[in-house]
């Protein structure tokens, strides 16, 4: 099992603890997502991969250059997280423009992934992703409208931990609809626990919760889910 999406840098818990409670509930490879502390954690650990990007709340003061250096460490699988936060707006819009269409040019150049966070600006963020001819990933996919161009697109779709939650009816009726070979799991830890552990501090062991709802909400095997999922990402990420 794998979890294609965790913060472990920004986990309060000593970083082998996590890895070794993950490794206890079949969790064997974790993608880590941020700058150098998340190259450092794939170098610490064999089961850590690293996903190197510029945030867009962190677009104003962000260093391509320095993505670019990290991008060529060979546990770097893809760039990201990048894309569009209206909501929080912690960026002046045009900095998060500029620096996720640089992202996804390095994508691009890289023959990379690229992980896509897009939070109140869907139709700005299918814009900007009009004619990127790479892989995208939807992490923490979480806007059902972008379902149907995601997967005319061929885009592989992430669920977390909030897919899980009692009122996520239409993310788990998106889950049901994503073809079995472009679908994703992952924690995004710390954050969004998933119900069964719903006030916790997210972990990458954590991702069970989720998978075992998707599972439930695709009348699949949550064992033969995880297996095809795992192809998944492994194909994604060239892992």
């Amino acid at each position: 099992m794998i979890d294609t999406h965790a913060h472990l840098d920004a986990l309060d818990d000593d970083p082998s603890d996590v890895v070794a409670r993950a490794s206890e509930a079949g969790v064997t490879r974790i993608l880590t997502v941020g700058m150098a502390q998340a190259v450092a954690l794939a170098e610490r650990f064999d089961e850590v991969f690293a996903i190197v990007g510029i945030h867009p709340h962190e677009s104003a003061g962000g260093d391509l250059d320095e993505v670019r250096r990290l991008q060529a460490h060979p546990k770097t699988v893809a760039v990201g997280e990048t894309g569009l936060d209206w909501f929080r707006d912690y960026a002046p819009r045009d900095a998060q423009r500029r620096v996720f269409a640089a992202q996804l040019e390095l994508a691009r150049e890289l023959g990379k992934p690229v992980v896509i966070h897009t939070r109140a600006a869907d139709t700005d963020t299918l814009a900007a992703l009009d004619g990127h001819d790479g892989t995208v990933v939807l992490h923490c996919f979480s806007s059902p409208h972008l379902l149907e161009p995601a997967l005319e697109r061929g885009w592989y779709v992430s669920f977390a931990g909030n897919a899980t939650f009692p009122k996520a009816v239409d993310l788990r009726l998106a889950a049901s609809q994503v073809p079995a070979e472009r679908i994703l799991v992952e924690t995004d830890s710390p954050y969004l626990a998933p119900q069964p552990v719903r006030g916790r501090r997210n972990e990458p062991a954590y991702v069970v919760h989720t998978l075992a709802a998707l599972a439930q909400a695709r009348g699949e095997d949550a064992d033969t889910l995880a297996a095809q999922i795992d192809r998944n990402a492994t194909a994604c990420f060239r892992l």
